[in-house]
This record gives C-alpha cells, sequence and structure tokens, in this order.
C-alpha cells in the first residue's frame, strides 16, 4: 500500500516527547523517518522496550551518529543535503554550537523544512531554559484553571504541553511542505511548550483577553455551562453535558423534572450561577438508578452522557474497539505488543502501524545506501566508529 506520505524523508534528532510526538505523525503515515541517536543509543524517555519509547518511536529506523564530531556531522550534513524535514529539539545554543541549525543545513538544502520544537521559544527572554512539560502547564496557565475551587494548582494528568506542542509542530511541517510545493523553497516552523500551552488555553484565554475575566478552577463543572459536569449514580458518577435551552428542557423532561423549566434560578442566563442547587436537584433522581441506566436513558433522549472509565475499561470500550484504538505490532525480540493507534482514519488507508521502534543503529547501512552512501564508505565508517 502507498502510504499518504511515503514520499518525503525525514530526519529525526529529537528526544522526549513533543519531538517523538510531532515526528510520529509522519511516520504513522508512511514517510522515511530516520531516527539519528547519539552513539551510546540511549534516545527517548525511559527504557528502550518501555511502553513509552515503544509507542513514540514506532515507523521509524535508526542510525547512531556522533554529530560532535567532523564526521558524524559530515554524514548527518550529507543526508540532510537530500532530506525534506528535519526535526530537532535542541536548546537553541546546542544546534548552532553543532553547526546543524537552519541556517547552516539551508545553506546545502534550500528545500528543507526545518521544525524546531523548545520549551519557551527559539529566542527571547527565556530561550535558554530548559522546559519540560509540568513547567509550560504552570506558566502557560494551565495549572490554574485545573482542579477543584481553593484547592491549588493542580496538573493534568497527561503531558498537555509536550503533546500539543507536537501536533502544531507537524502541522506547520506539513504547512511548510505544502507551500513547498508552490514556491520550491523550505521554511524554518518554531513551536514550543508555552506557545502550545497558553493556545490549549483557547476559551480561557479568550475570556481574558475579550472580557477582562481570569478564569478560576471550578473542579468537574464546566467553567462557563451547566448544568455540565460530574453527577453522582446510584454505583457511581456519570459526566452530563445538557448544553442549552432545548437540550435542558429534554434533560428535566427524563429526569421527571420539568418543573425546573421554569424555575427562575434555571433559566439560561442564570443557570451556571446556580449550578450547585441544580446539580443537587439531579441528583436526587440520578442516584436512584446505575450508571448503565442514565447513560443509556440520557442517550436515547438526545442529552450527552457517559461513564467516567478508568484506562482498562477504555479499552474494553465496544466503540473504543471499533475505532481500532488498540493496535498490535510484532517486536523482534518481544513478539507482538500493542500500541495506541491513530486518531485519524483517512479512507482507504490502514498502515499506521507497521513496525516497532528499531533497535540502536538497526539501519545504518540500508540508510546511509538510501542517502547515496557507497558500501566502501559505509563499512570505512562503521571501522572508524562514526556509525
Amino acid at each position: 500500500m502507498s502510504l499518504p506520505l511515503a514520499r518525503f524523508k525525514v530526519l529525526d534528532l529529537t528526544r522526549v516527547r513533543a519531538g517523538p510526538t510531532a515526528v510520529r505523525q509522519f511516520a504513522d503515515w508512511g514517510a522515511d523517518v530516520v531516527m539519528v541517536e547519539s552513539r551510546d543509543g540511549k534516545g527517548a524517555v525511559g527504557q528502550r522496550d518501555r511502553s513509552d519509547f515503544q509507542n513514540l518511536h514506532r515507523n521509524k529506523r535508526s542510525i547512531c551518529l556522533d554529530l560532535k564530531s567532523a564526521a558524524g556531522r559530515e554524514v548527518f550534513l550529507r543526508m540532510a543535503a537530500t532530506a525534506d524535514v528535519v526535526f530537532e529539539n535542541y536548546r537553541p545554543d546546542v544546534k548552532r554550537r553543532l553547526k546543524i541549525d537552519y541556517p547552516a543545513l539551508k545553506a546545502i538544502n534550500p528545500r528543507l523544512v526545518y521544525v524546531s520544537i523548545s520549551g519557551f521559544g527559539d529566542d527571547g527572554p527565556y530561550a535558554d531554559r530548559p522546559g519540560l512539560d509540568q513547567i509550560a502547564q504552570g506558566m502557560g496557565g494551565l495549572m490554574s484553571v485545573t482542579g477543584l475551587p481553593g484547592q491549588g494548582p493542580m496538573r493534568a494528568g497527561i503531558a498537555v504541553a509536550d503533546l500539543s506542542a507536537g501536533l502544531f509542530a507537524a502541522l506547520g511541517a506539513m504547512t511548510a511542505l505544502l507551500e513547498r510545493e508552490v514556491t520550491g523553497e523550505g521554511r524554518w516552523i518554531k513551536t514550543s511548550l508555552l506557545q502550545a500551552q497558553v493556545a490549549m488555553l483557547d476559551f480561557q484565554a479568550a475570556r481574558w483577553l475579550m472580557e477582562g475575566e481570569i478564569p478560576g478552577q471550578t473542579g468537574n463543572d464546566h467553567p462557563t455551562a451547566a448544568p455540565m459536569g460530574l453527577v453522582a449514580t446510584s454505583d457511581g458518577v456519570i459526566n452530563l453535558a445538557a448544553v442549552g435551552q432545548p437540550m435542558f428542557e429534554d434533560l428535566c423532561a427524563a429526569l421527571g423534572l420539568s418543573h425546573l423549566v421554569e424555575d427562575e434560578r434555571f433559566t439560561p442566563k442564570v443557570r451556571h450561577r446556580n449550578r450547585a442547587a441544580l446539580n443537587a436537584e439531579i441528583e436526587a433522581v440520578t442516584k436512584t438508578k446505575s450508571t448503565q441506566h442514565w447513560v443509556d436513558l440520557f442517550n436515547d433522549a438526545g442529552v450527552p452522557c457517559g461513564p467516567v472509565n478508568r484506562i482498562d475499561q477504555v479499552f474494553a470500550d465496544p466503540q473504543v474497539e471499533h475505532l481500532n484504538m488498540a493496535r498490535d505490532v510484532v517486536h523482534p525480540r518481544m513478539g507482538t505488543i500493542t500500541l495506541v493507534g491513530q486518531a485519524i482514519d483517512i479512507d482507504g488507508v490502514d498502515g499506521a502501524l507497521r513496525s516497532a521502534a528499531p533497535e540502536p543503529g538497526q539501519h545504518k547501512r540500508e540508510v546511509l545506501a538510501d542517502y547515496g552512501f557507497s558500501d566502501d564508505e559505509i563499512e570505512a565508517l562503521i571501522a572508524d566508529g562514526v556509525l
């Protein structure tokens, strides 16, 4: 099967999470992605056989190069001369010191799309600071709007800044590749964990920028809409989201609480201010029956509702199974392993998971041959310890 991005050659200099998340979008859809690893082969987060590494680095090939050596850098420059995209997440001073920054690579390949992911930006007052997801969550405002009122700042349970920076970087790279089809020229794409986290604030940020409101913590309740949040059942909790007056009326009818529609406390403009009283009215009824009863009843009534699943329950859910969000791939040493599927379906394409994460330097001979190195050159580089 010819995959959508099979025509692109990508060099991956990234580590940790944001960079590999970006590169994974290319690897999953067929680009020839080569991990350029350090000579010790340690690579990304954790041990190589652990789930995190395998999930981040599937569908790639690997070579190991010492970019601090003249010979290793020369190998990389020869590869970059014919590559389509280079991803890196070095601190700004490091890539300049190694002489593999955008100006250096553009000089040998004007068509190159060069993608930089940093903690706080490639320049500016914080450019040289080390950046990590939780630091960006705090500085970017997410922790101030997450958690229960009065509880104090709370981090999100996933690496929101890392993951969103990676997705923005991939989108930027693909945008530049589309432009290159017209101009013939590459671009330098830059994003950071801080930029991504601020962008992901979305409507919470817009509330401050336009209305001057500083959002706070609202726990499991939606900041501006009600009823939207958790309500108790006889055997647990459900997420309930009756947005808009028609849906609120349908919810009240399903609960046998139609009189609440006329209650002045629960009219559309003031309902969210009286959410505690409204939630108490709703829970007095929902606590009488099971989670499954209410999930079925509310969805049949057209009111969004769902359970709150543990991770094991997520992957046992019939809709998640239908969406193929758990995918098997064969690892040469560990056998069949299961990784997280892609969140995108492309009609007629089924190739998102094809190979496990590579062993360090596993593909050095075939990769360099594909990039135009002769057999003699390759063997000499191996003999000299460059690869």
